[in-house]
């Protein structure tokens, strides 16, 4: 892959399925419109390939009535304002115009059918009068730099690639398909809701909300039930940490995916599956050790004696049941319908029939059917980008020099080498590397440069104690296990051990960091992206500071200059690029701003790079040619100081 060919990688998302009609919202980089556009498509069960269901230009969400009659989605258009963010529309099922419902002034979130087919719930985020592109009291609409101050008497007043919180409520809407009528809020302005789920008889709404009603910061959940036709909530359960995506199951059980905090810790938790029943506490039915449920691959679906739930593994994400009896139960006793090397991001169910959008090594995700007979590949979206070039990837393991075992990959470059190599480290930390396309790790191999990825201790699906290894302990276990994977790669012929190059964005550019000053002897450059390098100041200054400071570090100030790599700017000796993005809350600007001047007071061949407009997650949902642009001044770097 070469930058530009991120325009390739076109990528199923949002899976629904009814009967026959199978649909996933498909998106794609567009360089020449600068944006992501997406579009509906329906998928054949029987293989025959998939056709455009919408043509966007940015369509997503798909949900399909119960009686599968109707399809709704969002929608938006080209414009600002309204016209231009995520709007509910409904179509039939088989085919026809799309009807517009919502004209949120900021959008709407997916919408959730009603067991009724006739009512669709869905979250909006609404402004106060005056504020992004609205009219004041006064009917003037003023400019963003023009707005009335903001009183902020929270820490939590806002989060990375959303902005602002307080001013624009996420409120729950109910929208009746068959008449025309303007949608009314459900919940007050008081805090926010997500995640609705339409309790079996269509009365109610469930929703997921801050405990006790947000009142005071806190990062820990409440299921609230609404009336459907409105009306006082009540609390259904009061989760032990985090919760999200409600469901109800066939009996009647009440399922969610959440964490826990009760040990005191808030970092690097295992998501476990919960379920529900009234006048009962949540029960936990997976083990808190063993089982990382991933929440971003969507709900829970409830059959009749199993919850189906994708699974962090080794750098896997499988589709796996737990038995709706389950007490704590581990991760080798669960049925894994889609296993082994492979990355589930998304999966739906209907009548048995399931299917789920898979990743691998050679695609950044396919519609797969599973069935008894084997998984059967419905769809080749990855075509294009496997003709212009995917290299190989081979898996690595080894052990510190503690003998902890450390598992991670080498992506190789064609030609016998020796090549030069990165060391690229993951952001979170809590998160990890796994088997489906990484494009940023393509784009360095097809260049000529063998790239190590891995999980070292701190990051997710080998159990929850591998990931709490470093709270309060960050720069230590990891930087081994970081090391050890590179030493690995190093053992073959093919590697050139005086040609490394470490790199990575958030917690990587933290790792990166502390490595250019605490070894550089082993790397001749570093390219250090969004970066945390100085935990005083990111405590008080980034959107999660306030507590994930202290969780990883702690509170005492010199513990927290002990941690930094800013502290240590002064032993940097080797090249070093600071990039970061103008508007990035997660690691706020100032972090590169003072990493920047401590390097060059210091003597170091340093450069800032820095992207107007962007946030933390540029490297993922930037612009598209800013992405590029970012990629090729990523390749000009290391042809300057790897050559």
């Amino acid at each position: 892959m070469r930058p530009a060919d991120i325009e390739a990688l076109v990528v199923p998302g949002t899976l629904a399925l009814r009967g026959d009609l199978l649909l996933t919202a498909v998106s794609r980089p567009d360089l020449e419109a600068d944006r992501t556009d997406a579009t509906l498509h329906r998928v054949s069960l029987s293989g025959a390939g998939n056709t455009f269901w919408t043509y966007g230009p940015r369509d997503s969400a798909p949900a399909i009535s119960p009686d599968g009659r109707w399809v709704a989605f969002l929608r938006a258009g080209e414009g600002t304002g309204a016209e231009g963010s995520p709007q509910v529309y409904v179509m039939p099922a088989e085919g026809g115009e799309a009807r517009k419902l919502t004209s949120f002034p900021l959008g709407a979130e997916g919408p959730v059918w009603a067991p009724d087919s006739r009512r669709l719930a869905c979250t909006a985020r609404m402004p106060e009068g005056g504020r992004y592109g609205t009219e004041d009291a006064e009917g003037r609409t003023p400019e963003p730099a023009a707005e009335a101050p903001r009183r902020i008497t929270r820490l939590d007043y806002r989060i990375d690639n959303t902005g602002f919180l307080r001013d624009r409520p996420q409120r729950l809407f109910v929208l009746d398909t068959a008449e025309d009528v303007e949608p009314q809020p459900l919940s007050p302005v008081d805090y926010d809701v997500h995640d609705p789920a339409w309790t079996p008889d269509g009365e109610r709404l469930v929703v997921v909300v801050p405990q006790e009603f947000d009142r005071v910061e806190t990062l820990s959940c409440d299921l609230v039930t609404f009336p459907a036709g409105g009306g006082a909530p009540e609390v259904v359960a009061s989760c032990p940490g985090d919760a999200g995506h409600p469901v109800f199951g066939p009996d009647g059980t009440l399922y969610f995916v959440g964490t826990s905090y009760a040990d005191g810790v808030v970092v690097a938790c295992n998501t476990g599956l919960y379920a529900v029943v009234a006048d009962a506490e949540p029960r936990r039915l997976t083990d808190v050790e063993t089982v990382d449920v991933e929440a971003g691959a969507g709900a829970p679906i409830p059959l009749e004696d199993e919850v189906l739930v994708a699974v962090r593994n080794r750098g896997a994400v499988e589709l796996c049941a737990v038995p709706v009896s389950a007490k704590s139960a581990k991760l080798d006793s669960l049925r894994v319908l889609h296993g082994g090397q492979v990355s589930v991001h998304g999966f739906a169910e209907d009548g048995g029939t399931v299917v789920a959008v898979v990743a691998t090594t050679e695609t950044a995700g396919e519609v797969v059917l599973l069935g008894e007979a084997g998984p059967r590949v419905l769809t080749d979206y990855a075509k294009t980008v496997r003709e212009r070039g995917l290299c190989r990837v081979e898996e690595l393991n080894t052990t510190a020099g503690d003998g902890y075992s450390v598992h991670g990959w080498l992506v190789l470059p064609q030609g016998e080498g020796p090549h030069p190599v990165l060391r690229v480290v993951h952001g979170g930390p809590f998160t990890q590397q796994g088997w489906a396309v990484f494009d940023e790790a393509q784009v360095y191999a097809s260049a000529g440069y063998a790239v190590v990825l891995g999980n070292p201790r701190g990051s997710a699906g080998y159990g929850q104690a591998h990931g709490r290894a470093i709270v309060r302990d960050m720069g230590t276990v990891d930087v081994d296990d970081v090391l050890a994977l590179l030493d690995k790669a190093l053992e073959r012929p093919d590697i050139d051990s005086s040609r490394a190059g470490v790199m990575g964005g958030s917690y990587g550019g933290f790792m990166t960091s502390w490595l250019a000053a605490k070894h550089p002897e082993r790397f001749r450059a570093a390219w250090s992206e969004r970066a945390v390098n100085a935990w005083d100041s990111f405590a008080g200054s980034s959107d999660i500071g306030y507590f994930f400071a202290e969780a990883y570090v702690g509170t005492d100030p010199e513990e927290q200059r002990r941690r930094s790599p800013l502290s240590y700017a002064a032993d940097v000796r080797i090249p070093f690029a600071v990039v970061h993005s103008e508007q990035d809350w997660r690691c706020p600007l100032e972090q590169a701003q003072r990493m920047f001047v401590a390097l060059r007071r210091a003597g170091a061949d340093a450069e800032f790079l820095l992207f107007p407009g962007e946030g933390h997650e540029l490297t993922r949902s930037g612009r598209p040619r800013h992405r590029v642009q970012r990629l090729a001044a990523v390749l000009d770097w290391w042809a300057r100081h790897l050559s």
